[in-house]
């Protein structure tokens, strides 16, 4: 018999046939009658498949008597109750590392776009405007100043590609990190002062929450540019509307947002903004390699192996 596994959350390639060959796959987000389904294979669930979007909840984690894992497809992993599972004994896993380049690339082609306009000018080459004149003229990039908010793994490549374009870099963390070369700023509202764009990539969560208030949105000031590929929860999504429509702040680039998929309509229309939906590590090598991680963590557990990436 195979172990029997309730996947919480879809996931735009997520190889779900190749999960199927070593697992029965019970997927909750596609049935009819969410309820149903649980009240039957609750008593059989070994593991949990979900994503660094999805919630497990408490409630979710004590209906599953014989859980023995969870595994996130997702770096972020903060829609799942660590303490929770930790009470049972629970293992979670999640998938770092192999999405960091992307998440980077992403990251300095959002800070690239808010700053020279580019979805803008495409915006107004499709809608005929170009024969009446052109757009407002743009910022350059090269040479400015960086902060980034978070030097963890992605943090480092966001800094490494950014030298690329001979930017000043400094960041802020919860504590100085010893091996990168960078200034540290232990208050985030001075980075900010010191900052032409502002690149945000730590951890949601409790912690984090709503870290990017809009005493550091004014300090990165009126020409300043905020770039937010962590969570949305990271920034207070209230504020940022506020000093955009007061020119407090100069532009913003967001991947991700508070209760995505749904997304302020004050910033659909704001020309100095740039939105995408949550595409940070979607690209086909990326989201191959993070199913890969997120079964082999699977089979290794039932196989009696050690964890390839466990977080709890």
């Amino acid at each position: 018999m195979k172990p029997e596994i309730l996947s919480v959350a879809d996931f735009a390639g997520f190889d779900f046939a190749l999960m199927e060959t070593h697992f029965t796959v019970h997927r909750l987000w596609r049935a009819d009658d969410p309820e149903k389904l649980l009240a039957e294979v609750a008593p059989r669930v070994r593991g949990i498949q979900t994503t660094g979007t999805a919630t497990v909840s408490p409630a979710l984690i004590e209906r599953l008597p014989k859980l023995e894992i969870i595994a996130c497809c997702g770096v972020g992993y903060d829609g799942i109750d660590v303490a929770a599972a930790r009470r049972r004994g629970i293992p979670v896993t999640n998938t770092p590392d192999v999405l960091n380049d992307c998440v980077a690339d992403l990251a300095i082609g959002l800070l690239i776009d808010a700053s020279r306009g580019i979805a803008r000018g495409d915006r107004h080459v499709r809608a005929g405007r170009w024969p009446k004149g052109g757009v407002p003229l743009a910022a350059r990039v090269s040479g400015k100043r960086l902060g980034i908010v978070g030097m963890g793994r992605i943090g480092r490549i966001i800094a490494r590609r950014a030298s690329g374009f001979d930017m000043r870099i400094a960041y802020h963390a919860r504590r100085r990190v010893d091996d990168v070369p960078f200034a540290y700023h232990a208050k985030l509202v001075d980075l900010a002062a010191d900052s032409d764009y502002l690149v945000v990539i730590v951890p949601g969560g409790r912690e984090t929450y709503r870290l990017v208030n809009e005493a550091v949105m004014r300090a990165l000031g009126p020409q300043g540019i905020l770039v937010n590929v962590a969570r949305g929860s990271v920034v207070d999504e209230a504020a940022l509307v506020k000093c955009l429509r007061e020119g407090a702040l100069g532009g913003a680039a967001l991947d991700v947002f508070e209760a995505e998929p749904r997304v302020p309509e004050a910033l659909w229309t704001m020309e100095n903004v740039v939105l995408v939906p949550h595409i940070g590590s979607a690209t086909r090598e990326t989201r191959a390699a993070m199913c890969k991680l997120t079964l082999d963590n699977l089979v290794a557990h039932f196989a009696g192996r050690p964890l390839l990436t466990p977080v709890a």
